[in-house]
């Protein structure tokens, strides 16, 4: 039976087509699309087989279809055009690779762009042996595609908003088709999505909106601007039956805003970054009347971010992320330590960029080198204004020299021409703080501690002109020394109270990085959610939309 045979219309269960398909057409189309992973296509005719034009053919189709993908060609022919999807016992390859083809709407990734139907199509039509060369190729194209998509993410961040500076490690087609000839498919497309219990949970997160979708939504909004406990009436019911649905509180008839309904909400504040009060203020119920729609492609940008970042992170790391104000030490897969952060404002210039680097260093009693942007855009115009303004801050000439202020025409100079440094000393009222910690990076961004405490309190918490500043920095810098000191406390101190900027090398190079997430999980509870402050995460969708992906039950 050739491949024709096997794919052709008369002979597919999927078609209905006439005359009934033989035993063995029937036997083939169950396993190869129903699943079974032991499916072995039968061998083609051995006319198929044996003529050297037939090959020929073969091997020019393929050759001419790869000529598009330099990667492709060169996988083909340095296996000498032999087939790798449609020769005779490729079936099994066939219907592994159609299987995880139809899986990719339980990625969140854009279907069209490798449609199974379609390639199902192209291998019923291939009536030739050039025809069947062509469909080859095709294949490779799609698992290529799919392959990437799944592994390192459908999107190029770096074209959707230029604060993403995230390096996606693309893998060339070649080397994923020599995966994929050397390995049992099964196991080749287990290994391509990220294997962490963030991807699945993810996953699964997704999963439940779709189906809390299809059920019709959590129910109608809250429509009143706050809520307190104690109150009653048609308010506390809508606000009680949409915590019911999202899973919050259990069955309940209460009209009064009770202890439960008042512990509901204490959680559901803490899923969402909010004062855990239990009072239903205004931030709360607008968290609370945000669509499961909305929280669907939070989870689905969710997913793309983490196929971004699907490469190992480090036994021990560093992980910032910007939207939950946090910043986090892991230990094998664990938070160890956690602190509140501040980020970037949400103004161009002083966004809070995403990328990974190495923590090699922290400089105890830092001085502040005033960045240029900083030194031009916001003092040289206060100094223009008044000479002796900021007075805690030196001006430092090209050779080094501390310049007196009275002895510069600060109006002579704009932001092109400025020659001076500026640098603030160490003291506990520098803007570092007393420690900062250095991952060095061509974005000039790092961790450190800041004299604005009251900062912390805020829920929403973007202040900076870009680095991140830490609630807790000197229980962050014992907790990185205690795996090279046993007095992590008194090293640090002993060198804090010298007054004199120090820098300590971190024995051990932590990686660190700095993520957006607006939809996380938690190893137990429900999904986390955060507002998207700088708008990359709805920039995403957007990407992500145009591109064919959907959102399942969901009218376009």
């Amino acid at each position: 039976m050739t491949l024709t045979h096997l794919f052709s219309p008369a002979s597919s269960v999927f078609t209905g087509g006439k005359p009934a398909p033989s035993r063995l057409a029937r036997a083939g189309f169950a396993a190869l699309f129903l699943g079974c992973a032991s499916l072995v296509a039968p061998p083609l005719a051995a006319q198929d087989v044996t003529s050297q034009f037939q090959i020929s053919a073969f091997k020019q189709a393929v050759a001419e279809a790869a000529s598009v993908d330099e990667s492709i060609g060169a996988f083909y022919r340095n296996r000498d055009y032999a087939p790798l999807f449609t020769g005779e016992s490729d079936g099994q390859r066939r219907g592994a690779l159609l299987r995880a083809l139809a899986s990719a709407d339980d990625h969140g990734l854009p279907s069209l762009r490798y449609d199974p139907k379609e390639l199902r199509a192209a291998f019923a039509a291939a009536g030739s042996t050039r025809e069947r060369g062509k469909v080859e190729v095709m294949a490779a194209q799609m698992l290529v595609q799919f392959s990437r998509d799944l592994q390192s993410g459908a999107t190029e961040p770096r074209r959707i908003d230029s604060g993403i500076v995230r390096d996606i490690p693309r893998r060339a087609p070649e080397a994923l088709l020599a995966d994929f000839a050397s390995q049992e498919p099964i196991t080749y497309f287990r290994t391509l999505m990220p294997r962490t219990p963030e991807y699945v949970r993810l996953m699964r997160g997704k999963l439940e909106l779709e189906n809390r979708i299809a059920q019709g939504g959590w129910g109608p909004q809250v429509q009143v601007k706050a809520l307190e406990p104690g109150q009653q009436g048609p308010a506390v019911v809508a606000l009680r039956n949409r915590l019911i649905a999202m899973g919050y509180l259990g069955r309940s008839a209460t009209q009064t805003y009770d202890a439960a309904i008042t512990r509901a909400v204490q959680t559901f504040q803490i899923d969402h970054g909010l004062s855990a009060d239990g009072v239903a203020g205004p931030g709360t119920i607008a968290a609370l009347n945000i669509s499961p729609v909305k929280r669907l492609e939070s989870v689905i940008v969710a997913m793309e971010r983490e196929r971004w970042l699907n490469r190992p992170r480090g036994e021990r790391h560093v992980l910032v992320n910007i939207p939950s104000f946090k910043a986090q030490i892991i230990d094998n897969g664990k938070v160890t330590f956690e602190t509140r952060s501040v980020v970037g404002k949400n103004v161009p210039d002083q966004r809070t960029p995403e990328f990974s680097d190495t923590m090699e260093h922290m400089v105890i009693n830092p001085t502040w080198n005033v960045p240029r942007s900083i030194a031009t855009k916001e003092y040289l115009p206060l100094f223009q204004r008044n000479p002796n303004a900021a007075g805690h801050l030196k001006l430092i000439d090209r050779r080094g020299r501390v310049v007196p202020r009275g002895a510069v025409n600060f109006r002579a100079y704009n932001a092109r021409n400025f020659p001076f440094a500026i640098k603030q000393p160490p003291s506990r009222s520098n803007a570092l703080g007393l420690v900062k910690f250095m991952f060095p990076n061509k974005y000039n961004i790092y961790l450190h501690d800041t004299p604005s405490k009251s900062l912390f309190n805020r829920d929403v918490r973007a202040f900076s002109h870009g680095c991140i500043r830490l609630a807790d920095p000197f229980d962050f810098a014992y907790a990185l020394l205690a795996r090279q000191t046993d007095d992590p406390k008194g090293t640090f101190q002993s060198r804090l109270r010298t007054g004199a900027e120090s820098m300590v090398k971190l024995d051990v190079q932590i990686p660190v990085h700095l993520i957006y997430r607006t939809a996380f999980t938690q190893a137990r509870g429900h999904m986390n959610y955060r507002d998207d402050i700088y708008g990359r995460d709805a920039r995403i969708w957007n990407a992500m939309a145009e591109m064919g992906v959907k959102l399942r039950g969901v009218e376009s």
